[in-house]
């Protein structure tokens, strides 16, 4: 597979461990990997900014100014696929990766066989094929990745699909559009359709999602986006 990994490290030796290892990891497994070395969040978010997209990122936790976790949100605004790893001295770090859906955690100093496991857990699901939904939009048909999809709402014959990329309104029945999604969506009230990836947190009237979305939860809803949450993360 041919793979972009990103290190950003503002530990010039940490780095250059850090890709030794992941050379070396490439010449056993034979993935074809192009490593980019960045020394601060803001150095890489001027490449990212750029369009210059990487499927695998080691970010370290405690860099200066921006760090890893500051900038894996960054990221997670806009890209969903990427596999993060995160490298830390502290474990009291590790709560803080599940709302950007970080792989792995890794503990400094790093270990070759470690790291080995994890960047093939990463390969393995970025081989996996995503589910996606085609819709008709504007003249044309479009693919969406479910994993893109945040919210559907619901205006009498139409539905607006907001997704990480930019909102697309197509004349459908949001039941109808239900049917087509895995059950990783789940609708919460007649007129809207919620990616369980992108909830943060549920309370007794409303849901809310990555972004500060808030939405409207159906009374005698509550108990079941609970379990389907809980079951889906």
């Amino acid at each position: 597979m041919n793979c972009r990994i990103a290190i950003c490290d503002d530990e010039a030796g940490q780095t250059e461990k850090l890709t030794t290892m992941v050379s070396g990891w490439a010449d056993r497994t034979g993935h074809s990997v192009l490593v980019q070395k960045f020394a601060s969040a803001e150095e890489f978010l001027f490449e990212y900014g750029g369009g210059n997209l990487f499927d695998i990122l080691l970010l370290d936790v405690e860099m200066h100014s921006i760090n890893g976790i500051a900038l894996a949100k960054h990221i997670r605004l806009t890209d969903r696929r990427a596999e993060i790893i995160f490298v830390t001295s502290h474990v009291e770090f590790i709560g803080e990766g599940y709302e950007v859906d970080a792989l792995h955690y890794l503990l400094k100093p790093v270990k070759k066989e470690k790291l080995s496991e994890v960047l093939d857990r990463a390969i393995q699901r970025l081989s996996a094929v995503p589910a996606s939904v085609i819709i008709q939009c504007g003249g044309e048909l479009v693919k969406l990745a479910e994993d893109d999809i945040l919210y559907v709402e619901a205006f009498l014959h139409y539905i607006q699909i907001h997704t990480v990329n930019g909102e697309y309104k197509i004349k459908e029945n949001i039941s109808s559009f239900e049917d087509k999604l895995s059950d990783m969506f789940f609708r919460i009230h007649r007129s809207y359709l919620v990616s369980l990836r992108y909830i943060l947190r549920i309370s007794r009237n409303g849901v809310i999602l990555e972004g500060n979305i808030c939405l409207p939860l159906s009374r005698g809803q509550y108990d079941a986006v609970n379990r389907a949450f809980i079951s889906k993360n």
